[in-house]
């Protein structure tokens, strides 16, 4: 299947939480993906393959699930244009805004992970915060709580029905215990991700970002910070400075792509989280997952 007139089609890239254990194995049986196996492993001085089939609590530390993510996403896109697949519109949720870029071309394979290795670094070095994922809970009270407090913010507004808050433990803690929710799940992270408790590591990072050179996007990006169409480098970059202490704003990207006229959504990488929210968001949007080299295949 090739893209048609008719269809406008997204690429949406998920981020930490969608790793799972044998992730990307198969790809090493193609030539795209054993090259790219092989240049991170030079960049990182670890193997992606070695902990994608590792110990799972292992996989899920930040400084090694960041660049697993990173490196299979761009794999599984780089397969996708061989294959004669372009995207219309791409965008990743946190970490999978990098590979985002990547896939529009912003930068290239290894400058992103360069990036992403950097960002883990950081980001794993950043403790003693808190995040939880509230799923069908009272926004209204929810917004109130927040704005009263200084130490939790809406780190991910993934949709009407589920976000996740971040701050110091006890803030989170309280905030639970206040808020009408169904579930509140506790996230395996060990910093307040996506606030303004990440504002040191976030100016760490701003001065590597500064260093490199964002080229023009060849389609356009919905970003987390700004949920708005742009193709511009500088501009790119601007939003991405901003992307480690600011909030994903996942349920304004999802209600751009009908906004888009896109049809057709594409997640490329392990999971399927991002199409089970825009199921519920965009009914009329058809979905598909690209998780593994089979997958790639029947595209």
């Amino acid at each position: 299947m090739t893209n048609d007139k008719m269809t406008k089609i997204a690429w949406v890239f998920p981020g930490q939480g969608s790793q799972t254990v044998g992730m990307g194995v198969d790809l090493q049986d193609t030539s795209i993906g054993k090259a790219k196996f092989e240049l991170a492993e030079k960049i990182l001085g670890w193997s992606i393959l070695d902990k994608s089939q590792g110990a799972e609590e292992e996989l899920s530390l930040t400084l090694y699930t960041q660049p697993c993510l990173y490196v299979i996403e761009a794999i599984l896109a780089d397969l996708l244009v061989e294959k004669g697949q372009l995207p219309d519109l791409v965008s990743g949720h946190s970490l999978g805004e990098y590979s985002a870029f990547y896939a529009a071309r912003v930068f290239d394979f290894e400058t992103g992970l360069t990036l992403v290795k950097r960002r883990a670094e950081l980001m794993n070095s950043a403790s003693g915060g808190k995040m939880v994922a509230l799923m069908k809970f009272d926004r209204q009270q929810l917004d109130q709580l927040i704005s009263n407090s200084s130490d939790v913010v809406l780190a991910n507004d993934n949709s009407e029905q589920q976000v996740v808050i971040s701050g110091t433990p006890e803030a989170v803690d309280q905030i639970c215990s206040q808020v009408k929710a169904k579930r509140a799940v506790p996230l395996k992270v060990g910093g307040a991700f996506h606030s303004h408790f990440m504002s040191s590591a976030s100016e760490q990072f701003q001065t590597v970002l500064e260093s490199v050179n964002f080229t023009d996007a060849k389609v356009p990006v919905l970003s987390n910070i700004d949920p708005t169409p742009a193709t511009q480098g500088e501009v790119l970059k601007g939003r991405l400075i901003g992307q480690m202490t600011g909030s994903v704003r996942w349920r304004e990207i999802m209600e751009q792509l009908p906004l888009q006229a896109i049809n057709q959504v594409i997640e490329v990488g392990p999971g399927k989280v991002l199409t089970g929210l825009i199921k519920r968001e965009c009914p009329d949007i058809s979905l598909r997952n690209v998780s593994n080299f089979e997958e790639v295949k029947v595209i």
